[in-house]
């Protein structure tokens, strides 16, 4: 594996494979001591529950401490260079993880650190959201070829890191977006080239209906992100015809699961209805971002 994770697309079939093994390894035993006397820093410049929770458990499963450094200790981006921040927190830590709002922001870190730098989430990527979600895809299908998977909603960092874990595992995706909210260009063709490789398809359309048909599991995220405040009124607007509710899961027309990788706004992009229904695995997804970020810093942090 590449030294750091900033995206799904730095990571080989067989580094996805290393981490789901090592993930299903690890779920079954909680503690253990891969990562002993090692210490994990989380470099936030957001607020997390499932991330920060995620990770600092995990961190102090596998043997190692773990320090929660919040926007105000680093100001990362602000206070001094990031440049210079990378290279002293590489001198006092093992691994870090680094939620930012720009992407550019974890690029560096990881340019400039000598240990590992997780991305945790940017305005670009979440890997590690994707990496769980496809895992937990292959633990209630048992394989990737044949199955699809429906993305609706916003062509966002989920999205984006969702093409790159699943063109490579062979996982199907349809995504249905508003027009304006299409994934990034760039992304969804690296994404194509690797679909082409791995024999699976990847589909892009405006219709929610469209995409549903024949899923095996339907997936979407809030169409306000932290940091779109602004947009609110806007989106809920652009977005009202990609709710995941009742009317438009019968156009999916065999068994599926609903899947979302969380925070909730529940009557929005999903309705209360759906999210609670026996169809729903969205909390098996939330308990398995603990179980493969843990094999991720096992892997990765030396």
């Amino acid at each position: 594996m590449n030294k750091d994770l900033i995206s799904g697309f730095d990571l080989s079939v067989s580094d996805i494979n290393a981490i789901f093994s090592l993930a299903k390894k690890l779920k079954k035993q909680k503690n253990s001591t891969e990562l002993l006397g090692k210490t994990v820093g989380l470099v936030f410049q957001k607020p997390s529950v499932r991330t920060r929770v995620s990770f600092e458990v995990g961190a102090r499963q596998l043997g190692a401490e773990c320090l929660y450094l919040a926007p105000q200790d680093i100001q990362l981006g602000s206070r001094e260079p990031i440049k210079d921040v990378a290279r002293v927190l590489s001198r006092y830590l093992d691994g870090i993880v680094a939620r930012t709002f720009s992407h550019t922001h974890i690029l560096e870190l990881a340019r400039y650190a000598k240990v590992s730098v997780i991305n945790g989430l940017s305005d670009l990527y979440h890997p590690c959201q994707a990496l769980a979600d496809v895992y937990t895809v292959y633990e209630n299908a048992g394989k990737f070829k044949g199955v699809k998977l429906a993305y609706i909603g916003d062509g966002n960092n989920v999205l984006h890191s969702l093409l790159a874990v699943g063109a490579k595992v062979g996982l199907s995706i349809s995504a249905a977006t508003p027009k304006g909210y299409e994934p990034d260009k760039e992304i969804w063709q690296e994404a194509l080239k690797i679909a082409k490789k791995t024999g699976t398809e990847i589909t892009h359309c405006y219709d929610a209906m469209q995409a549903v048909n024949g899923a095996d599991f339907v997936y979407t995220d809030v169409w306000t992100s932290m940091g779109q405040e602004k947009e609110r009124k806007k989106r809920l607007k652009d977005f009202r015809r990609f709710q995941v509710n009742a009317k438009l899961l019968e156009f999916v027309g065999k068994k599926y699961r609903i899947m979302h990788c969380m925070p909730v706004h529940r009557q929005e992009e999903i309705t209360d209805e759906v999210m609670e229904s026996k169809s729903s695995i969205v909390f098996e997804q939330a308990e398995n971002r603990l179980h493969v970020q843990k094999a991720v810093m096992a892997l990765l942090i030396k």
